[in-house]
């Protein structure tokens, strides 16, 4: 009997034979499957999510491509519990089966919840929600920028809020849609085109209350940023009063509706008429008390002697102006007389020591012909003139003579 040999088929043939099986298996489409994720990937340059799905016993690999992946709420991480739809098929590449996901729900939370969660603690890290970067509200605007569909019943909530409380104030409004894929890029521009105009001294971000799906747009993280960037305050209005959003944090304010948040934003006239009435009866008060007291004063004034005799107030201040005058001429006339005297004494000292004074003692003064006196007789020469000064006048003599000793 004649053997017959097998023939050879390549690996690619195999796997792509494996691979038709397992796609062809419709017991392995459509599958919802449990598990824990690990060595998760985000293959930032393709957006795909490679990861494994594990449980206690096994564990098989995963991949969610980038246009799956993008409609996901949250960020999937390691050790996160999530149920996963999708088929099983083969990477014929590998001879690998693996689970093709093509969409994600975290196991016991819902995905929206989740996706909040973790940007409110993403954005609390950075510092977003810190109390040192609210902005003081103005309390008294004069234009309110508001942030949310025209035709929505949140803003005319606000406009009837603003009428009533605050009718000086203008409204400026920056349409944008509130819900929908294209919502948060909306909202993002309307705030910064508002800031970025200067005419508004204080922006309202709201919309009516609905599901947290409804809200969701106030949830974004381009939202946030856009209104931590806000130069101009921030008020959040966004739902009912049991609904919070990313927005709420990250504005200035909080207001737990449109209308409240309105409210917040102006004075109310009433209370402002009656804080002033308040003012100017507490005003009136206090000058008719200054007056009652200037009167007293004056009465008072008026009751010294100086007011019922003024003359006689006058009179003491001459009598003691006199005294002054009294005073001050004797120390002036002291004080000349010890100047004469010391100038006296001064004047005698000066005359014992005069050259008239020796003169008057029968002595003369011999000065040479350029004017200097002649000490002795090595300061003469024969035949010189010199002049004599006596007491009375001047001798021109010749010296013939000379003689030491």
């Amino acid at each position: 009997m004649e053997t017959v040999t097998p023939k050879a088929i390549s690996v690619c043939q195999l796997n792509s034979y494996i691979k038709g099986v397992v796609d062809s298996d419709y017991r392995l489409k459509n599958i919802l499957l449990c598990g824990e994720i690990s060595n998760f990937t985000n293959h930032y340059r393709t957006g795909h999510f490679y990861l494994t799905l594990k449980d206690d016993k096994s564990s098989i690999k995963a991949v969610m491509f980038r246009s799956y992946a993008e409609r996901i709420r949250f960020t999937p991480e390691n050790g996160m519990k999530v149920i996963v739809f999708g088929s099983v098929s083969v990477f014929e590449r590998d001879g690998q089966y693996q689970f093709y996901i093509e969409n994600m729900e975290p196991d016991g939370v819902g995905s929206l919840n989740l996706a909040f969660e973790q940007l409110k603690e993403k954005l609390s890290k950075e510092g977003l929600f810190s109390q040192e970067y609210k902005k003081p509200i103005p309390s008294y605007p004069k234009t309110i920028g508001v942030v949310t569909s025209p035709t929505g019943a949140a803003f005319q909530d606000i406009l009837n809020v603003l009428k009533r409380r605050w009718p000086l104030s203008n409204v400026l409004i920056s349409p944008t849609a509130v819900q929908g894929e294209y919502a948060p890029g909306q909202i993002v521009r309307a705030i910064q085109s508002l800031d970025e105009s200067g005419q508004a001294d204080v922006i309202i971000v709201a919309r009516g209350g609905g599901s947290i799906e409804d809200l969701w747009a106030f949830n974004d993280e381009g939202v946030a940023r856009a209104i931590f960037a806000c130069k101009t305050p921030v008020i959040s209005g966004v739902g009912h009063e049991t609904d919070f959003t990313i927005a709420d944090f990250v504005a200035d304010m909080r207001a737990p509706t449109p209308s409240a948040a309105a409210e917040i934003s102006v004075p109310d006239k009433i209370e402002e008429m009656e804080r002033i009435s308040s003012l100017s009866i507490r005003a009136s008060k206090n000058l008719l008390s200054r007056i009652d007291r200037g009167r007293t004063e004056i009465n008072r004034l008026m009751d010294r002697n100086v007011m019922r005799s003024p003359a006689m107030l006058i009179n003491e201040r001459r009598l003691l102006l006199d005294s002054y005058i009294d005073k001050m001429n004797h120390s002036v006339s002291n004080q000349l007389n010890a100047e004469i005297s010391r100038l006296s004494v001064t004047a005698g000292k000066l005359d014992a020591f005069s050259p008239l004074k020796v003169l008057s003692r029968g002595y003369t003064i011999p000065l040479k012909t350029d004017g200097t006196i002649a000490k002795g007789v090595n300061d003469l020469n024969i035949g010189e003139n010199i002049t004599l000064r006596l007491i009375d006048g001047k001798a021109i003599c010749q010296v013939e003579e000379i003689e030491n000793g």
